[in-house]
C-alpha cells in the first residue's frame, strides 16, 4: 500500500515498524521538520534502548538517554517547545549507544 509522507513523497507501508519509520524519516534532514515523525522515531528508539541487556557496558548510558528522550517526548505531547539541538543530540547519542551495544554481541 502506498502512502505519502507529510512532505508529499510516496512510501510503501510495511508491517516492520523499523522499515516504516526509517523510510518516512529518512527524507527529513531536520528532525523538527515533521514533529509527528520525531515522536514515532523517539518511541522506536526508546523501545530499542529498553531492550539493551543490563549486563551490557552500554546499559547505564542507554538509561540516561532514555530519560532525556522521555522528557522530550513529554514536552512534545503537552505542546511545550522542544529545543531542536537537544532533540538532534539525544537522537544521535541514542542511536550511537544502540549501535555500540549491538557491536558487543558481534
Amino acid at each position: 500500500m502506498e502512502k505519502k509522507t507529510p512532505g508529499g513523497k510516496p512510501y510503501s507501508e510495511s508491517s516492520n515498524p523499523v522499515v516504516a519509520h526509517s523510510s518516512r524519516a529518512g527524507g527529513a534532514s531536520d528532525p523538527m521538520q515533521y514533529p509527528e515523525t520525531n515522536e514515532g522515531l523517539i518511541r522506536l528508539l526508546l523501545t530499542r534502548l529498553e531492550r539493551i541487556s543490563v549486563d551490557s557496558y552500554w546499559a547505564h548510558r542507554a538509561s540516561g538517554v532514555r530519560g532525556a528522550l522521555t522528557k522530550i517526548l513529554g514536552q512534545m505531547e503537552t505542546g511545550e517547545a522542544v529545543d531542536p539541538a537537544s532533540l538532534r543530540t539525544n537522537l544521535r547519542v541514542g542511536f550511537e549507544v544502540l549501535r555500540k551495544a549491538a557491536e558487543e554481541y558481534l
